[in-house]
């Protein structure tokens, strides 16, 4: 005999399925949980108080139009025991039960694991203050409010527009503590609206809100409405706009401030409000949106699809696919899906693998950064070890189980096939060569600098004039330096006089060997400003010709300190390149290597450099602006007062016997150097004992 149904079981109507067929929802209202039932499966349950399968199955038979098999009563068994749903009134149930029981008890790390992870902590029973602003916020529901919404965002969009650069730095004018205390008020009320979004349209389609509170994901807190009584409701249209709520809601709300922020006075409540305007909503919507994880977004996609536990039978069809691709097991499909929405559920599986790959390595390793060392270690390998190693631990232990399944055919032999070029390709060291940012300039040449701001006077040489060495290619007059060295060459005058004087004269006398000091630093300081104004003279430093001039080069023309006058080549059209590489790669290179150049202008070809000599100390500065970041280059750097400074040990390699080519300015582009043969699991190692290392202080 089958045991009963307990009493307190709930029995809705639910949507039609993908086929068309009813389909209803049992709820378990001790557990709060709800459980999908088929047509075949409501007709079995329906039977149930016949006690024994045979005479349910045969009373389906006979009484619909449905076949049913005592296996499928069997599967409704299960299901109903596994979750018990079923009265436990027999000693076998006893004892199934504490089994159950003595399962589910964990050690104390484990508990500590898991709530550490996530953890929920209810703050309000809501259904009182839902039964009292249900009558006040019915307007809220009505399609005549969206539409004023629309039309409060369309006109705070347009007067934010009449002053759009004040509304983009509205919040940069408010850091410290105002600034905090706008986005606390900010993000609070967007997320106590959210919430309530949600459930007062639950409690408008009748459901009942248990608890709202606040979730911790990683000890960071997150607030949540308990809507789980929507999936009562028979319209998927009622639970899309449940899961919808909150967003609308903040958008709603975004709008709103838009058009506030317009007549609102400077402070922080006005930064508040353009946080509600702007940022807030925008990363609302990127969380909430998301289907990857099990937020609003994943919902409406479940609702949108008819597709309950969507996550899990996405993530069945896809290790049910990923097990056929490798071995070719022939096992079935987990559920009959069209070839259509097949191919979804296993492209929706895999992305949102990669989505949660990267988002928990992400947050293991702020969680690592937020702690000291050892700490951050600990609850490092932890992250990663329950959400990325233990997830594919489980996958490769199912493999060992069916390994008595496994037979020699066309998917395994590719299979093997496939795992040994990469082996080959991870372990075999066929890597010899480095690519590096370069720039490729003649081997005679340098760049000349405005030392002081001052106006062109006099004749000057232009772009593309022969020049010889010491010859004055552009004199400049700076009347501020002019003036500094007057007072000072009159105050090195006055010195050196009362310096002469001093024997004769008793108050100066009484300054001592001071006032020679005095003259020495000004004569000293005489000194100095005139060889900083003979630098104005600008000479060639070589014999060559002028591969590049300023253009705003004029007589009478004003220019200011540091800018670049004129670019000198010589006359031999031998070239060099300057390479730049990591620490990595700049102890795998060859000492006698050459390079390859390849600038980033297709049209210029490839140029072959027989010497590369790597230097031992790595830059502090880069030199060529060129290959800067913040010049859109290749090479992360920082721009500080001490020059452009790489964010990464930066060694320069410097080409020389390089083919000959006409050149006249400096080309950036690529080098491709000889480096010794390393395979990727050898440079992966490497990587890792480094950041190992670090890591320890070391």
């Amino acid at each position: 005999m089958l045991p009963p149904l307990r009493q307190d079981l709930t029995l809705h109507p639910g949507p039609v399925d993908l086929s068309g067929a009813p389909t209803w929802t049992l709820h378990d209202p001790a557990a709060n949980r709800f459980y999908e039932l088929s047509w075949s499966a409501f007709e079995l349950l329906s039977r149930w108080s016949l006690g024994e399968p045979a005479a349910i199955t045969a009373a389906v038979n006979h009484e619909t139009t449905l076949t049913v098999g005592l296996d499928d009563c069997e599967a409704l068994f299960q299901l109903l025991s596994q979750h018990n749903l079923l009265l436990s009134w027999r000693a076998e149930d006893s004892a199934r039960l504490r089994q159950t029981a003595a399962a589910q008890r964990t050690s104390h790390a484990m508990w500590l694991l898991k709530h550490y992870l996530f953890f929920r902590l209810p703050l309000l029973r809501p259904m009182p203050i839902l039964k009292q602003l249900a009558p006040r916020t019915r307007w809220i529901f009505h399609p005549g409010f969206w539409w004023a919404i629309a039309g409060i965002a369309l006109v705070g969009l347009f007067l934010a527009s009449r002053r759009w650069d004040e509304f983009m730095h509205t919040f940069s004018s408010y850091t410290g503590v105002r600034g905090l205390f706008g986005i606390g008020i900010a993000l609070t009320l967007a997320k106590v609206l959210h919430e309530f979004g949600h459930a007062l349209t639950a409690y408008r389609y009748g459901c009942r809100v248990p608890t709202m509170g606040v979730a911790f994901m990683v000890l960071w807190p997150v607030l949540y409405t308990d809507t789980n009584e929507a999936w009562k409701l028979t319209r998927r249209e009622d639970r899309l706009k449940i899961g919808a709520a909150g967003m609308l809601a903040e958008l709603a709300l975004a709008a709103c401030a838009t058009l506030a922020w317009n007549f609102m006075p400077d402070g922080p409540l006005r930064a508040g409000v353009f946080l509600l305007a702007t940022s807030t909503w925008l990363i609302t919507l990127a969380i909430n949106a998301s289907p990857f994880m099990r937020f609003d977004g994943y919902f409406l996609l479940a609702d949108a699809l008819n597709l309950p536990n969507l996550h899990e039978r996405a993530f069945a069809l896809g290790r049910w696919w990923l097990r056929e691709v490798l071995f070719g097991l022939g096992d079935t499909p987990p559920e009959p899906f069209s070839p259509a929405r097949q191919r979804f559920l296993i492209g929706f599986a895999f992305a949102t693998w990669l989505y949660r790959l990267v988002l928990f390595i992400g947050i293991a390793l702020m969680v690592y950064h937020l702690f000291f060392k050892a700490l951050g270690l600990a609850m490092l390998a932890v992250e990663l070890g329950w959400f990325i190693v233990l997830p594919v631990w489980r996958e490769l232990k199912a493999w060992w189980r069916r390994r008595t399944d496994l037979g020699w055919n066309g998917v395994t032999r590719r299979t093997l096939v496939i795992i040994g070029a990469l082996l080959l390709l991870a372990f075999v060291p066929w890597r010899g060569s480095v690519r590096a940012p370069a720039v490729l300039g003649a081997s005679q040449s340098l760049a000349l600098y405005a030392a002081e701001t001052g106006r062109i006077t006099g004749e000057f040489v232009r772009e593309g004039d022969a020049v010889h060495a010491g010859q004055v290619l552009a004199r400049i007059v700076s009347p501020e330096l002019d003036f500094r060295w007057q007072a000072a060459r009159q105050q090195e005058i006055t010195l050196r006089w009362q310096v002469e004087q001093q024997p004769f004269d008793a108050k100066l006398q009484e300054e001592g060997d001071v006032l020679r000091r005095r003259w020495i630093a000004a004569h000293e300081e005489v000194t100095g400003l005139a060889m900083q104004r003979s630098r104005l003279e600008i000479r060639a430093p070589f014999a060559g010709r002028v591969a590049e001039a300023n253009s705003f080069i004029a007589d009478g023309a004003w220019l200011a300190r540091g800018e670049k006058l004129y670019q000198i080549i010589g006359n031999d059209n031998a070239l060099k390149a300057e390479a730049y590489v990591g620490e990595s790669d700049h102890d795998a290179l060859r000492a006698t290597g050459g390079g390859v150049f390849i600038a980033d202008l297709p049209e210029f070809g490839r140029i072959r450099c027989r010497e590369a000599q790597a230097e031992t100390v790595n830059l502090r500065a880069l030199p060529q602006p060129y290959l800067a970041s913040v010049h859109g280059g290749a090479i992360s750097t920082v721009r500080k007062a001490e020059g452009l400074l790489p964010l990464e040990a930066t060694f320069r390699v410097r080409l020389t016997q390089c083919d000959h080519r006409s050149i006249r300015v400096e080309l950036p582009g690529k080098v491709t150097l000889e480096r010794e043969h390393r395979s990727l699991a050898g440079q992966a190692w490497s990587w890792l004992a480094a950041l190992w290392q670090s890591e320890r202080g070391l």
